[in-house]
């Protein structure tokens, strides 16, 4: 049973290991947003688009909405995958067919008949 106990504590800790990096790694993200936030903000300022005031208020609206979850449509809705179809272009639909045929032995009949005009 050593070995179960082991496996356990391993995995306890590469779960605890994976949030602590997670959580730095969305620590950094926010840190940049909000350095690119607070630099547009700066921007528009100086060009004189918004107020100081105004881009404070820009500044943490953004980074509120940057710490905010994501939504997912809805809770009991089954997710199922999204369905792909493939269309392969060297075989057209059957009425593409058709219509291409028709249309290929339109421009031979006239192409005929401008040759014989052309011989009288």
């Amino acid at each position: 049973m050593a070995g179960l106990s082991d496996i356990v504590q391993k995995a306890f800790y590469l779960g605890v290991g994976l949030a602590a990096t997670a959580g730095e790694k969305a620590g950094e993200k926010i840190t940049e947003l909000r350095a690119q936030a607070q630099k547009l903000a700066d921007e528009m300022v100086a060009k004189g688009e918004m107020t100081a005031e105004e881009s404070r208020h820009f500044v943490d609206d953004m980074m509120q909405q940057a710490q905010q979850p994501t939504v997912k449509s809805s809770s009991n809705a089954k997710t199922e995958p999204r369905r792909i179809e493939i269309i392969d272009d060297d075989e057209p639909a059957s009425k593409d067919v058709s219509q291409a045929e028709a249309m290929r032995q339109q421009v031979e009949a006239l192409q005929e008949e401008l040759r014989r005009l052309k011989r009288s």
